[in-house]
């Protein structure tokens, strides 16, 4: 039974958009593993609390992961 754990800094993403994760990552695995295997296939969508993901020894927030998203260095 595949479990795939995806994390997320919160306020990133719509209810909306970590559906359609879960919905595209299950896909993917039903893709490589057989039909047989979308029952079984677990997604959990975690959200972390802005700034308490660290990358490079800084803190990211909610604000730096929009201004990536929006091409704006950080």
């Amino acid at each position: 039974m595949p479990l795939i754990n995806v994390k997320v800094i919160e306020n990133v993403f719509t209810a909306e958009q970590k559906r359609d994760v879960v919905e595209r990552l299950t896909d993917a695995m039903v893709t490589i593993e057989g039909e047989n295997m979308r029952p079984v296939t677990w997604v959990i969508v975690e959200e972390v609390a802005s700034g308490d993901w660290g990358i490079g020894g800084n803190p990211l927030t909610t604000a730096d992961v929009r201004a990536l998203a929006a091409g704006v260095a950080v």
